[in-house]
């Protein structure tokens, strides 16, 4: 299989893809093209079909298809013009080969993750969490293969637990640098913020947004996690689960980033700040895996706003 971290420009392909998004749009002079984006494990690629010919079969968002492509550069990115399409039929592909995972052996970030919770001093600070990862049935069966996102960090199978981890790990390397800090409500906000991720995001291969997600949103679903799994615990502290909601409620840090509330405790803005770190860190380091431009500089990066460079 030709896979997309592979391509080069100039490059002639026949190949497999997942159709991960299907656009019908028209030129300024009015005529029908589709704008499409194909993804393999390794990442999603533009295509664009300008000529919608009998060479174009049937085809939606959401299947396999075998294209006949050539590989282009058009502002710094690779971009594939489809000269002939169709559906792929079973046995054609592999449907493994088109899921981005993690690189990390997820059992093993469980079991860390299942390490700072069984580390937490306050009983039901550490109740509520293990509940959540254990007996919430949809989290418990998700959690593994989960992505963060849909398209801007650790927008693959495993990413969420990945950086559930990675932001716990800041977390407890902040917590006892500074005064003031509730160590264990924290970390149980750290493994919190973005289990609504699971209810707002699709499994793959289709990693897309669901009703739930368009509707509601990955932080009130998380509210709603966090309220239940507190019922569930005898006189579970009313103060203690506010003050965990809040953590969650802030983590974007800005109302203008989503966030319904600006962080007001030390937990949670130490919060905010370790899961905007990951998720900063982790674009650049996606962005120069998947660079292929000669030279130091990568170019502007739209989602950092900033052209970045090798070191």
């Amino acid at each position: 299989m030709r896979y997309i971290e592979d391509l080069k420009e100039d490059e002639h392909i026949i190949e497999h893809y997942y159709c991960k998004q299907k656009q019908s749009l028209k030129t300024k002079a009015g005529k029908t093209f589709f704008s499409l984006k194909l993804q393999d494990k390794t990442g999603v690629i533009d295509a664009k079909i300008w000529e919608l010919s009998n060479d174009i079969k049937s085809f939606e968002e959401g299947d396999f298809v075998k294209i006949d492509a050539y590989v282009s550069l058009y502002q710094n990115d690779l971009q594939l013009k489809v000269s002939k399409l169709r559906k792929s039929a079973e046995g054609e592909y592999n449907p493994l080969d088109y899921i981005p995972s993690t690189d990390k052996d997820v059992d093993a970030v469980y079991l860390e993750i299942m390490g700072y919770v069984k580390s937490m001093q306050n009983p039901y600070i550490r109740e509520l969490t293990e509940n959540v990862l254990t007996k919430n049935k949809r989290i418990a069966s998700a959690l593994k293969t989960h992505s963060a996102a849909k398209t801007m960090h650790h927008s693959y199978m495993g990413g969420l637990i990945e950086h559930i981890l990675s932001v716990m790990q800041i977390c407890d390397f902040l917590a006892p640098r500074y005064k003031f800090v509730n160590r264990d409500m924290l970390l149980c906000g750290a493994v919190l913020h973005d289990l609504g991720k699971i209810y707002e995001l699709s499994p793959f291969p289709e990693n897309n947004y669901t009703d739930e997600g368009e509707l509601i949103g990955h932080i009130v679903k998380c509210l709603e996690i966090i309220d239940q799994a507190a019922a569930e615990i005898n006189d579970f502290p009313d103060e203690t689960k506010m003050l965990i909601k809040h953590c969650v409620l802030s983590h974007h840090g800005e109302l203008e980033f989503g966030s319904p509330k600006q962080p007001k405790t030390i937990e949670a803005y130490i919060l905010h700040l370790a899961d905007n770190m990951d998720a900063k860190i982790k674009m650049f380091e996606e962005a120069l895996e998947k660079d292929n431009t000669k030279g130091n500089w990568l170019g502007w990066q739209r989602i950092l706003d900033r052209n970045i460079r090798r070191s």
